[in-house]
């Protein structure tokens, strides 16, 4: 299935209204129910500063308070806000998904558009992919992180570097399956130069599959950034994160467990809705499964 065609299958005719949206919802469920979820996500997290408070202030006089009408999800062992510092904790783990996602997948294009399109160059740089992938995520990104001083931005550096081999791959098989298409040997035939050819022909086909690879690797670099916050390595400790709210607060959960609970539900929703998403648009892309309904 082309993009174009899933465009169409997803936003149905008549659209927008109640029926239309209806439809959607039977027929789309996971893409409904994920996209939903995400977009709030986004939307809370931007609109952070509008309703929740400082999540720096601390006042320790009121540690360890339990979940009341002034403080909705209660205070950590510095006394600040749990549900403040959970609202911008998101901004974090979203910003260091999709950003992610988005370098290990542009990356992942380029590089595998070349070494599935040249064969010289095709040895090398899988072996290079194959080294990279033989290293587990985790202790990559521990060891990128730890060559530097914590940060945002060396965080996504360090995440999408180990993800760019799986999206290689991908790309990389795609390519070697449609550039012996009959369409793009004609291409060629007629004349059409090296470039045109691959951006007309043969990267529109891949889209697809990206789409449903972005939405896997974006769920994954939330996981590694919550991971390497919660060990020590990745935000700094001063930035609310979700991973590292739920490493500060670990020696607490006996007698406050909701300075762990509050960060990770959110981390567990993120997760669930990245995923439905991801679901819905590999049924979406399938054309088994649509053979099969």
């Amino acid at each position: 299935m082309t993009l174009t065609s899933a465009i169409v299958e997803i936003v149905p005719r008549g659209w927008p209204n109640a029926s239309a949206l209806a439809r959607l919802v039977r027929r789309r469920p996971l893409i409904c129910v994920g996209g939903c979820l995400l977009s709030l996500l986004v939307i809370l997290a931007i609109a952070a500063p509008l309703y929740a408070g400082d999540p720096l202030n601390m006042d320790p006089s009121k540690s360890l308070q339990p979940p009341s009408a002034e403080m909705w999800f209660g205070t950590d062992n510095l006394g600040r806000d749990v549900f403040a510092r959970t609202a911008f904790g998101a901004r974090i783990s979203l910003l260091v998904g999709l950003i992610s996602a988005a370098g290990a997948t542009l990356g992942g294009v380029l590089i595998g558009v070349i070494a599935g399109y040249n064969r010289p160059f095709d040895n090398i740089i899988m072996r290079v992919m194959d080294g990279l992938m033989s290293i587990p995520t985790i202790l990559l990104a521990i060891a990128l992180i730890s060559l530097t001083s914590p940060g945002i931005g060396i965080l996504i550096v360090a995440i999408a570097i180990p993800e760019t081999p799986s999206v290689t791959r991908l790309v990389r098989s795609l390519v070697l399956s449609v550039r012996e298409r009959p369409y793009v040997e004609a291409a060629i035939c007629g004349g059409a130069r090296q470039p045109k050819v691959l951006w007309r022909h043969i990267l529109p086909s891949t889209v697809p599959a990206l789409m449903v690879q972005s939405a896997n690797l974006c769920a994954t670099a939330i996981l590694t950034e919550a991971g390497l916050s919660f060990l020590g390595v990745g935000v700094p400790p001063e930035i609310p994160s979700w991973g590292n709210m739920i490493s500060t607060s670990r020696l607490y959960l006996a007698i406050a467990p909701w300075t762990v609970f509050a960060p990770g539900i959110g981390l567990v929703v993120t997760i669930l809705a990245v995923n439905l998403l991801g679901d819905g648009l590999r049924d979406l892309f399938d054309p088994r499964r649509k053979r099969r309904r």
